[in-house]
């Protein structure tokens, strides 16, 4: 995480693997990004369903970052 505006937000990458809270309703709760900006938007990995969020919904509703692609491309 970086400080942003006396604030703490997630560093996000196009590609990072991230499981959420709570499960989709198709069962996983394992998510790509695929936009990272205001909104984040993400992809399920099981159904292939876009959802966009809001970054502070993101940030409340994320448990744990799985796969940083920001990482691997270094």
């Amino acid at each position: 995480m970086e400080p942003i505006r006396g604030g703490w937000t997630m560093l996000l990458h196009v590609g990072d693997l991230v499981k959420m809270r709570k499960a989709h309703p198709c069962g996983n709760d394992v998510w790509r990004i695929t936009y990272v900006g205001a909104d984040i938007k993400m992809r399920c990995e099981k159904c292939q369903r876009i959802v966009m969020l809001e970054r502070p919904v993101f940030e409340k509703r994320v448990r744990k970052l799985l796969e940083s692609a920001g990482e691997s491309e270094a």
